[in-house]
């Protein structure tokens, strides 16, 4: 039993059964509110790659307040969201863009989203103008997984697999745990109110 507020929780209630879909590029992991891991806790994590050597992926959910022109040397100050993408090759920066060819050597992700790139040709479009938090996302470091690791996380009951429209979630749409867990469904919203740290309460 879990305490809150003074009054007993049935664990149970927050142990929802559901049909989990399978993790692939393009597709989104919601943490369950039982993970516990203090880097993983409560993230929106947006996957761009998948295959038999494991996946990568970003967090979307853990902003920085800091700009473009604190981490790329003259660069200049534009409105973007600047996030911790994961714990993996923190010394790197990595983003995620709607520009498509605009942007030489970039790799398509399919759905109109695009990685990495020419970091001189970003440069050049951000002095123009026409890099905003709509079209361009940076990532500080990254998620990462082994053969079968994140597969195996996911029958522990560490996340779930969510297919939101890719557009929105470059467009910062599940910025937010609690939102996005309520979009998983009706269901889904006793999560919201699971203690974050149960043995506290």
């Amino acid at each position: 039993m879990v305490m809150a507020k003074g009054k007993e929780l049935d664990i149970n209630l927050f142990d929802i059964k559901f049909k989990q879909i399978p993790p692939k590029a393009g597709r989104v992991l919601i943490a369950q509110p039982s993970l516990s891991d203090p880097f993983f806790k409560r993230t929106v994590i947006y996957l761009v790659e998948h295959d038999a050597n494991g996946c990568m992926g970003f967090i979307v959910n853990r902003k920085l307040n800091i700009s473009l022109s604190d981490i790329l040397v003259d660069f200049p100050d534009v409105d973007v969201n600047v996030s911790v993408g994961g714990p993996v090759s923190p010394e790197t920066i990595n983003f995620l863009h709607t520009l498509g060819d605009l942007i030489p050597n970039t790799y398509p992700l399919g759905n109109g989203i695009y990685m990495n790139g020419d970091i001189n040709a970003l440069k050049t479009l951000a002095i123009a103008g026409k890099v905003n938090a709509k079209n361009l996302r940076i990532f500080i470091g990254y998620s990462g997984w082994g053969p079968k690791q994140l597969e195996n996380e996911i029958k522990e009951k560490s996340w779930v697999v969510a297919n939101f429209p890719p557009a929105e979630v470059m467009k910062g749409v599940y910025d937010n745990w609690y939102f996005a867990v309520q979009q998983l469904g009706e269901k889904f919203k006793v999560w919201t109110i699971y203690p974050e740290n149960p043995s506290l309460n």
